[in-house]
């Protein structure tokens, strides 16, 4: 499949990255257009090509990350394969890594040694801690900075133990500010003509998802911890049941409120003084929730969510992941796209969310590479380094 045309298209990008974070940030500026040289050790590669699951013989996890890329194996410690990085480097507008903090300075790769050699380089570090405070050369996992970073003791039932989220929200999230950094260096590169570091820690990550935690810890001295599904300051927004299953309903505010009440035959809540504004709403939440669950215990989830959309009400069913990958809504924004290895394997993962108009958003992508699959391309046929 040729290349995908894109924003970021003339961009080219040295991936020094391994596993979630750094590759996650890089495959979204391969699905933006960017051209995208993975360097990896020789041998073995990225880390990620071993994580489960497997189809035959490769793994799902890795090619879900590294859609689009090109691979090629150089053993950062040895002197030659540093020389041939350096000529990749002449040529390229951005370098993202993700190792811990002074990995890259020990072998001459910081940014440091690279920034007065190549000025207009920009130069993305993302990491567990950051480059700098107490905590910079310590490693980290998501689940870690999900602990630490607040997240875990706000997920989960109330009274329940803290809970790590589903997804590694973690790495993603600091592969998305990564990128979000990236963008802003290169608007600032067209004006200064100089490339900077950018420097992410996912600890950071997970503080700025924190949202209104922080705002009702320093407006009430509370501290806030897991409430379940529903929203601490909006009511009714939360899981109902429903007489098959449960749906969630946001009704965020009076107006949406009062159509709820309509849709389930009980206009008398919208009425009752004790749910007249949000805040009563949310101070009487517990009463709330059981008379909008006996509403709707007279009926099964899909003819709910059909009156409750039809007045307008934000709503939906709550679906499993293979539920996901067949929404109509998913599949009309082509969210669900598929690759095709050499052998013509076939693998769905998830889409690019970001739509710019002018640019198409192909529905297949090229295949993740295979371990130093590019050398011949990239070096010249024959090109071997030590």
């Amino acid at each position: 499949m040729s290349e995908v045309r894109g924003p970021f298209s003339g961009l080219t990008v040295i991936d020094l990255s391994r596993a979630l974070a750094g590759p996650y940030c890089t495959m979204l500026l391969a699905d933006l257009g960017a051209r995208v040289i993975k360097i990896e050790r020789p041998g073995r590669g990225d880390e990620a090509r071993q994580i489960p699951p497997l189809k035959d013989g490769r793994s799902a996890y890795f090619d879900s990350l590294n859609r689009g890329k090109q691979s090629l194996a150089l053993d950062l410690k040895s002197d030659a394969d540093r020389e041939i990085l350096f000529e990749l480097l002449a040529d390229a507008d951005l370098l993202v890594e993700n190792f811990r903090p002074g990995t890259l300075d020990r072998l001459g790769l910081g940014w440091d040694d690279l920034h007065p050699r190549f000025p207009r380089l920009i130069y993305a570090a993302t990491s567990g801690f950051g480059h700098t405070g107490p905590r910079a050369s310590l490693p980290a996992y998501d689940i870690v900075v999900q602990a630490m970073g607040g997240l875990m003791s706000l997920t989960g039932e109330e009274g329940g133990p803290p809970t790590r989220v589903g997804t590694s929200i973690g790495d993603i999230a600091a592969g998305l500010f990564t990128t979000i950094g990236i963008g802003a260096a290169l608007y600032d590169r067209e004006r200064s003509g100089k490339g900077r570091k950018i420097d992410v820690s996912m600890l950071d990550s997970q503080v700025a998802l924190l949202e209104n935690a922080i705002a009702r810890l320093g407006a009430s001295g509370e501290i806030p911890g897991p409430i379940g599904a529903r929203h601490p300051s909006i009511t009714p927004f939360a899981r109902f049941a429903t007489a098959d299953g449960p749906i969630v309903i946001a009704a965020g505010n009076d107006e949406l409120f009062a159509k709820l009440c309509r849709v389930l035959r009980r206009s008398d809540l919208a009425r009752n003084p004790d749910y007249a504004s949000n805040a009563q709403r949310t101070e009487n939440q517990q009463r709330l929730t059981t008379e909008i669950e006996a509403a709707l215990a007279v009926r099964g989830t899909e003819p709910w969510l059909a009156e409750l959309e039809a007045a307008g009400i934000p709503c939906g069913p709550i679906q499993n992941v293979a539920q996901v990958l067949a929404d109509p809504q998913v599949l009309a924004r082509n969210m669900i796209v598929e690759t095709r290895d050499a052998s013509g394997a076939r693998q769905l993962m998830a889409g690019n969310p970001v739509k710019i108009s002018g640019f198409e958003d192909p529905t297949t992508r090229r295949a993740a590479p295979e371990l130093d699959a590019d050398r011949d391309s990239l070096l010249g046929k024959g090109a071997k380094a030590d």
